[in-house]
């Protein structure tokens, strides 16, 4: 039954990101307990929870239990057991500890279960966050617990061939129940099949907590699959929330593909925020290689080559800047040789929100009192 736990714990995570608070995913957690060599799922001290809080840079942490009880045999009852959830939380900064909440109830109403528990943690952790428990409910979907078992199973599983299997036959059983969709378009996308990881990405609703970042995965699927006006709006939905380099560079580049005259703007905002990146040097020079300006362009060639000495294309473009030689068109031999300048914009295929998020509280949170006078 351990996947009750790692269900428990996707839940809170999910309603806490709905709701704004900041939350760390799974292998971030993974990692703290393999550096502080704990077992997983294992019972922690109050003394680990801290730590674990710690290694984190978590200012609250949400820990608990849970105990399962199965149905008398020969019962004639409907339900397979019942299940007990016990959870606290503890500020690290603060040094408290809330008091314990728990539900109870039928294992087959997990979903209900988890969804009371969230809520009740929210009011701990971010009350000004937690709205009406009607509303919040009303914005969950119940899920059945055989769907809900196979997502979690696949996340928990070692193989991409196992997931795939536990994530289809959750998808398959509930079509509305998004999590798996997100799952299965990743591992798509890790196997460089666009086409199919966007039919998975299309399914991940705004109100899931994988949202933004499947997004960006469907924009750079769409990308690939050569639908540029498809990734440019997606693309442009995420960097309405989320405007890092990565997002705006592909923006970027699918907005190049369409000839769209801000793409040069759109490409200097990226490097603007990461001027180490050899790639965003590039598609600047690119852009503006693009346009005929081959003084600046070959100014970013030459910054491409400081970071990547050996990047043969930078070279060939720097010299055709050098030569004030721009791509040639129409017909002919010499333009058919340019075919190999045509659609060099470079993606990135990572996508990084939080350390965005958390300077984004930063600077959001009021200052602290100074000494009263």
């Amino acid at each position: 039954m351990d996947w009750i736990g790692e269900s428990i714990a996707e839940t809170l995570r999910a309603a806490f990101t709905a709701r704004g608070v900041l939350t760390l995913e799974r292998d971030r957690i993974t990692e703290a307990y393999q550096r502080l060599r704990l077992r997983e799922r294992a019972e922690l001290t109050e003394a680990s929870i801290l730590k674990v809080g710690e290694v984190l840079d978590a200012e609250q942490v949400v820990h608990g239990t849970f105990s399962f009880v199965p149905a008398a045999g020969g019962s004639s009852g409907a339900s397979k057991g019942s299940l007990k959830i016990q959870a606290r939380v503890s500020d690290r900064r603060q040094l408290r500890q809330s008091a314990l909440f728990e539900e109870t109830g039928a294992i087959e109403d997990l979903a209900t279960l988890e969804s009371h528990l969230a809520w009740r943690a929210l009011t701990k952790v971010a009350p000004a966050r937690a709205p009406a428990e009607s509303e919040f409910r009303s914005l969950r979907t119940t899920v059945p617990l055989d769907v809900l078992e196979d997502y979690i199973r696949g996340l928990l599983a070692p193989t991409p061939e196992q997931k795939e299997k536990y994530f289809t036959q959750a998808a398959r059983l509930d079509p509305d129940f998004s999590p798996p969709a997100y799952e299965l378009g990743k591992i798509h996308f890790e196997r460089k099949e666009y086409r199919e990881a966007a039919e998975w990405l299309e399914h991940v609703g705004p109100t899931e907590n994988h949202y933004r970042e499947a997004t960006f995965f469907l924009g750079y699927a769409r990308y690939q699959a050569g639908d540029f006006e498809g990734a440019r709006k997606a693309f442009q939905s995420v960097a309405v929330k989320v405007p890092i380099s990565t997002v705006l560079n592909n923006l970027g580049a699918a907005e190049s593909r369409l000839n769209l005259p801000q793409a040069l703007d759109t490409f200097r905002k990226a490097l603007d925020q990461d001027p180490s990146d050899p790639d965003y040097h590039f598609n600047v020079g690119y852009a503006l290689f693009k346009k005929g300006d081959f003084v600046a362009a070959a100014d970013r060639f030459r910054a491409v080559l400081d970071r990547e000495p050996e990047d043969q294309m930078a070279t060939l473009l720097l010299g055709r800047c050098l030569k004030k030689q721009g791509l040639r068109t129409g017909k002919g031999e010499a333009s058919a040789s340019d075919a190999r300048l045509q659609a060099l914009e470079r993606l990135k295929d990572t996508y990084e929100e939080l350390v965005y998020f958390q300077l984004k509280s930063i600077l959001e949170s009021p200052p602290a009192a100074g000494p009263r006078q």
